[in-house]
């Protein structure tokens, strides 16, 4: 199915959801105030009020239990999926937006049993996989058959037909129904007529660059025709980039893209990154770690709390990174002299018992505390929250493989996979960089929750960076 068809109908079932969700919050606090309901699980009578000093939480969960469908895949999958395909992205959903739920409570300190959010999650799980199995028996019924499947014409050389065949068998939903095929060395004329013949809804057409010619004709014809075609842009042979297609300045344009592209998730991890580090650094003011920190680096040594550095940021773009010295002043200096205790191989420089770090600095490594200023460089829309750790300008130029430099396609950040990963551990580049570009070749809002939640404990348990 097309993009554009997907996400009109993943639009509507994420608004249906969402509905459903705030229909759930208000029946599981009738069941729970119900005089004749809550007894029936044991349960003590709540007052109704409750609902009216809780009921501003219908607004937030809605949209957030959508996008935590979402991030489950729960509607990226055919219409008429397996029910397995349904069930368990739903379930994790319904849980992971019910855990919100109690979080929400037990901020905002509101009077609500904890019953309620178990009413909750269960009434929304039941309520959407119901809507799913209507929607099914709708999708199944002869009148929906003829309205949604659409009839389609293979068009392409005689061994790519095949091909295509072979390709769409495996994948084809009950959406598309292909009725004939046309070889490309066929008249023009013959096209037209199987065009009629067959009452055809749309042409999927694959094409070498030699015959470009004929597939303008074919185009030309269809436009006619009123024939909607789809051109398979797979001429250009692409092994990492995803192909996309877009308008410029009025003219069609194909998108190859290796890294993540832009989508609502993108721009939720721009918000989440300036507003988390906004509060922590904050707090880190406020409690006051930072200054703490500042004036134990001033009286333990000589030289500036804070050490600047040129590191690669977006695309290689370079940037002033901030973190608290933790080595002499007179460190840079220093390194090629311990050219030979690099643990690292390839580009960069890693050494366990480097002999220029302060005792206040082991400290500070340990628990990841020097990194906490790239919180400013965050703010300034430098770095993220996650992602690749920033390498500094001269490193990165010392690359000798140019795939590495994918590592640069996305904004660096203050942890990543390598970060939870057994970081200490890590002794080639090369899988170094593996890390970086699994996290860029899967990313989701959801890998980067996983990955803050993965590094709070890396933290506190002290397999700090070397």
């Amino acid at each position: 199915m097309l993009r554009r068809d997907r996400q009109i109908r993943a639009q509507i079932n994420q608004l249906a959801d969402a509905i459903l969700v705030a229909v759930s919050f208000y029946l599981a606090f009738v069941f729970r105030t119900n005089p004749l309901i809550a007894p029936l699980f044991g349960l003590d009578i709540v007052a109704a009020d409750t609902f009216t000093k809780a009921e501003w939480l219908i607004l937030p969960l809605m949209p957030v239990a959508a996008l935590i469908l979402e991030s489950q895949n729960f509607y990226n999958r055919p219409p008429l999926a397996p029910r397995r395909a349904i069930v368990w992205p739903l379930f994790k959903g319904c849980l992971i937006t019910s855990i919100c739920m109690v979080l929400a409570i037990f901020v905002f300190r509101l009077p609500m049993s904890r019953s309620v959010t178990a009413f909750f999650g269960i009434i929304s799980f039941l309520l959407i996989y119901s809507k799913e199995e209507v929607l099914r028996m709708a999708l199944k019924s002869k009148f929906a058959q003829k309205q949604y499947k659409r009839r389609f014409m293979l068009v392409g050389l005689a061994d790519e037909l095949d091909k295509m065949c072979h390709n769409l068998e495996g994948r084809r939903d009950d959406t598309i129904a292909i009725v004939a095929e046309f070889d490309l060395a066929q008249p023009l004329p013959h096209l037209v007529e199987m065009l009629h013949e067959h009452a055809v809804n749309g042409v999927i057409l694959s094409a070498r660059r030699a015959y470009f010619e004929q597939v303008e004709n074919i185009i030309k014809a269809c436009e006619l025709e009123g024939v909607e075609v789809w051109l398979l842009a797979d001429f250009f042979t692409t092994h990492i980039s995803r192909t996309s297609l877009d308008e410029l300045f009025g003219r069609p344009l194909l998108v190859f893209s290796s890294a993540p592209e832009t989508s609502w998730q993108s721009l939720v991890k721009l918000v989440l990154d300036f507003v988390g580090a906004f509060v922590l650094l904050g707090l880190l003011v406020v409690i006051p770690v930072i200054p703490v920190i500042a004036v134990m680096i001033k009286l333990s040594s000589q030289g500036p709390v804070f050490f600047k550095q040129q590191r690669s940021g977006l695309n290689g773009a370079p940037f002033t990174l901030y973190k608290f010295r933790t080595m002499v002043t007179n460190a840079e200096q220093f390194q090629a002299e311990l050219a030979a205790m690099n643990e690292m191989t390839g580009p960069v420089f890693k050494v366990t018992n480097d002999p220029r770090v302060t005792p206040i600095g082991k400290f500070l490594r340990k628990y990841s505390l020097d990194e906490l200023p790239q919180l400013w460089n965050v703010l300034r829309g430098e770095m993220s929250l996650v992602g690749p750790r920033p390498l500094p300008v001269d490193e990165v130029k010392r690359f000798n493989d140019l795939a590495h430099r994918r590592r640069l396609s996305v904004k660096p950040g203050l942890t990543c996979l390598w970060q939870i990963s057994g970081r200490n551990q890590i002794s080639d580049f090369k899988d170094w960089v593996r890390l970086d570009l699994e996290y860029i070749d899967n990313w989701s809002l959801w890998l980067d929750l996983k990955i803050l939640l993965k590094t709070i404990p890396a933290v506190f348990i002290g397999t700090g960076a070397k």
